[in-house]
C-alpha cells in the first residue's frame, strides 16, 4: 500500500474493497452466531447511504454527527459521511445528554446518524436543543414514533433514497489529503471537550507509521478484534482504518464483559487496548491462580520469573534455565496464549501509561505487549515499540512520518502531516497548542540512547506540594493499581504538604476477606459501601498501602487514604470511554471526602 499517494481514506476503502471483492470485512455477533459481510457488499452500502446523504442535501464540509456503539453500521455510516463529502462527527454511545447537546451545538450538526435504545433516549432531547439538526438516521428501528422538528428515516430507508452516483463520483475525485474527514471530540479528562479536526492525510499518515511498525511481526490474514469505543481516535485510527488499510478482517466485541469470551471466538491477531484492560487481566489471571493447584502455582511462578529474567537480562539464563524455559513455554505460556485466542501476534496499549509491572508480566508471559503513546491531536499515534526490540519502560521510537524533540521544560512537541488541523471553532486553543507547527503534547518526557521515547509525565498533571516538590500521581496510581487489592485510586497534593487517596477496593478481593472474616460470625457482606466502614478491613487495606509506600520516596508516600464503596465509571462520570479518570470530576465530588483527609494532619 502506498500510503503517500492516496488523496484520502474513501479512496484507500474503495480501492481495497475492489481489490478484496468477496472476502468478509466484518464479522458481529446475532442471534448467538457471527454473522459476516463482505468487502464488496459493505462498499455498496457505503455508496448507498452516501448518495442518501447527498439527497438530504448534505454538502461537502457540513458536519454529521455518528453515535453507536462498535458495530458494522459505524464503518458504514463513517465512510459513507466522508464518501459524500461530510465530516464525521463521532460521540461516544455513553455521552448523557449534555454532552451530546453540546458536541451537536459546537460542531454545528446539520444531522445524526445514531443507535437505538439508551443511545436514542439520550441522544435525542439533545437534538432538540441543537438548532442546525435537518435529519436524524435510526440505524435501529425506534421503539415508538416521536414527533421531532427534523425529519426522521429508517437506515433502509436512508439506503434506499437515491441511486444517482454522478454526484458521489464528482465529490469523491475532489477530495484530497488536506480535508478534514472528522471532528473528534477529547473525552474531557480536564474540562469541556475540545473538536480535534483531523485530515484524510493525517490519518493516512499515522497509519502508514502504524503499517511500517506491524511488519516486524508478519503481517497476512489479519484479524482485528474491536472492542474500544470507535469514536474514540485511536480505535477510529488503528482499529478501523488500520484494518482496512492492510486487508484485514474487523470482529466487533459483544462488550467489556464478553471480551475474553470474544477473543477465544474471533482469535484475533492484532488488538488494541488500552492499560486498564490489562490491569483487569493481570487481576484476574492473579486470582484464578490463588484457587490452583501448588504445582501449577509454582509451574506458573517459574515461567515468569525465567521469562522476567530473560527479557531484563538478555542472554544470562544458564543452560539448565534455558531448559525450563522451554518447558514452561509448553506448560505455561501455550495456556495462556489460548486465553486470547492462540494466534495473537501483537497487543498494542495506548490511551495511558502503562505500569512497568504490568507489561513485563506478560511479556514474562510470552505475550507481546507493545506500549505506544498518542493524543487525539496527533491522529493519534505519536511512537511505539518495536516488535523486535521492546522496552517496555519506553513508548518506543517516534512513528515515521512524525519529527519530535524535547523544549527546554521537558515537554515533547511533535509535528508532521499528522498533526491536526487545530480544534474546531477555537483558534485561541489551536494557537496556545500548534506553534510554529510543533505540536505542544502537555506531556514530559526523554529519549534514552536507543531513541526510545520515556513518558515521565503530564505537564499539567503534576502535583506541586506546599513544600515545593513536584509529584507525578500517575507513577504513585501505577503503584497502587498493581496491588491486587485495590481496583482503582487517584491520589491528591497540589498546595499540600504530602499526599492523600482515594481508594476503590478490589470487589472479588473484598468479597473474599468478607468471606474469611465473617464465616460463623454473624454473616457476610456483598456490599463494598457497607464493608468499607468495618474496621478489621480498613486496617487490611492500611497494610495494603503500607505496603506500597514501602516502594516509595518520602515525597511520594500516602499519608493519609479514604476507601469508597463506589468505584470510578463511565456511567457516573468519573472515567473517560477510554477508562481514564476524570481527576476534576472526582476531586468535585470527593471534594469533602479530600479535605477531611488533610484535617486529620
Amino acid at each position: 500500500m502506498d500510503y503517500d499517494r492516496l488523496p484520502s481514506l474513501t479512496a484507500l476503502f474503495f480501492d481495497q474493497a475492489s481489490a478484496q471483492g468477496d472476502r468478509p470485512l466484518t464479522f458481529h455477533r446475532q442471534g448467538g452466531r457471527w454473522q459476516s459481510a463482505s468487502w464488496r457488499e459493505t462498499a455498496q452500502r457505503v455508496r448507498a447511504l452516501a448518495r442518501g446523504l447527498v439527497a438530504l442535501g448534505v454538502q461537502p464540509g457540513d458536519r454529521i454527527a455518528l453515535i453507536a456503539e462498535n458495530r458494522p453500521e459505524w464503518l458504514i455510516a463513517d465512510l459513507a459521511i466522508m464518501t459524500a463529502g461530510g465530516i464525521t462527527v463521532p460521540a461516544f454511545a455513553t455521552n448523557t445528554s449534555e454532552d451530546h447537546r453540546h458536541i451537536l451545538t459546537h460542531s454545528g450538526a446539520k444531522g445524526m446518524i445514531a443507535a437505538g435504545g439508551t443511545i436514542a433516549k439520550r441522544l435525542l432531547p439533545a437534538a432538540l436543543q441543537a438548532g442546525d439538526i435537518q435529519f436524524h438516521i435510526a440505524i435501529d428501528p425506534p421503539e415508538k414514533a416521536l414527533q421531532m422538528p427534523f425529519r426522521q428515516i429508517g437506515w433502509d430507508e436512508a439506503l434506499a433514497l437515491s441511486d444517482d452516483d454522478a454526484e458521489l463520483d464528482r465529490r469523491l475525485a475532489e477530495q484530497g489529503r488536506r480535508d478534514t474527514c472528522c471532528i473528534i471530540y477529547t473525552s474531557g479528562t480536564g474540562g469541556v471537550p475540545k473538536g480535534v479536526m483531523l485530515s484524510h492525510g493525517s490519518i493516512l499518515c499515522n497509519i502508514k507509521g502504524a503499517y511500517r511498525l506491524l511488519l516486524q511481526v508478519g503481517l497476512g490474514q489479519d484479524r482485528f478484534l474491536s472492542f474500544l469505543p470507535l469514536s474514540h481516535s485511536y480505535e477510529h485510527t488503528a482499529g478501523q482504518f488500520l484494518p482496512i488499510s492492510i486487508g484485514a478482517e474487523i470482529w466487533y466485541a459483544e462488550s467489556i464483559e464478553r471480551l475474553v469470551d470474544n477473543m477465544a471466538e474471533a482469535r484475533p491477531t492484532i488488538m488494541t487496548a488500552v492499560p486498564r484492560l490489562y490491569e483487569a487481566m493481570h487481576a484476574k489471571i492473579l486470582r484464578g491462580l490463588d484457587k490452583a493447584p501448588k504445582l501449577r502455582q509454582r509451574l506458573f511462578w517459574l515461567a515468569y520469573r525465567l521469562g522476567r529474567k530473560a527479557y531484563e537480562e538478555p542472554g544470562s539464563l544458564t543452560l539448565g534455565e534455558r531448559v525450563l524455559n522451554l518447558l514452561c513455554d509448553v506448560l505455561v505460556r501455550a495456556k495462556v496464549r489460548r486465553r486470547f485466542g492462540g494466534r495473537l501476534k501483537a497487543f498494542v496499549s495506548g490511551g495511558a501509561a502503562l505500569n512497568y509491572e504490568i507489561g513485563v508480566f506478560f511479556l514474562a508471559l510470552g505475550v507481546r505487549l507493545l506500549q505506544g503513546y498518542g493524543q487525539t491531536e496527533a491522529s493519534p499515534v505519536i511512537s511505539a515499540n518495536l516488535p523486535a526490540r521492546i522496552k517496555i519502560d519506553t513508548v518506543g521510537p517516534i512513528f515515521e512520518g512524525l519529527d519530535a524533540r524535547i523544549a527546554d521544560d521537558g515537554e515533547i512537541l511533535v509535528r508532521g502531516e499528522a498533526v491536526m488541523s487545530g480544534y474546531w471553532r477555537d483558534p485561541e486553543a489551536t494557537a496556545r497548542t500548534v506553534i510554529d507547527g510543533w505540536l505542544h503534547t502537555g506531556d514530559i518526557g526523554e529519549f534514552d540512547t536507543d531513541g526510545y521515547l520515556k513518558i515521565t509525565d503530564r505537564k499539567k498533571d503534576i502535583i506541586v506540594l506546599s513544600g515545593g516538590d513536584n509529584v507525578s500521581p500517575a507513577r504513585v496510581e501505577g503503584f497502587l493499581a498493581l496491588q491486587p487489592e485495590i481496583s482503582q485510586a487517584m491520589v491528591h497534593g497540589d498546595g499540600h504538604p504530602h499526599l492523600v487517596a482515594l481508594v476503590v477496593p478490589d470487589a472479588d478481593f473484598a468479597r473474599d476477606w468478607a468471606v474469611a472474616h465473617h464465616a460463623g460470625g454473624g454473616g457476610t457482606s456483598d456490599d463494598l459501601a457497607v464493608l468499607i466502614e468495618d474496621t478489621a478491613f480498613q486496617k487490611a487495606m492500611a497494610a495494603v498501602i503500607d505496603r506500597v509506600n514501602g516502594n516509595l520516596s518520602a515525597i511520594e508516600k500516602i499519608r493519609r487514604f479514604k476507601l469508597l464503596g463506589e468505584g470510578f465509571t463511565i456511567d457516573n462520570g468519573m472515567l473517560t470511554p477510554s477508562m481514564k479518570i476524570r481527576r476534576h470530576k472526582i476531586r468535585e465530588k470527593w471534594n469533602d471526602v479530600i479535605a477531611r483527609l488533610y484535617e486529620r494532619g
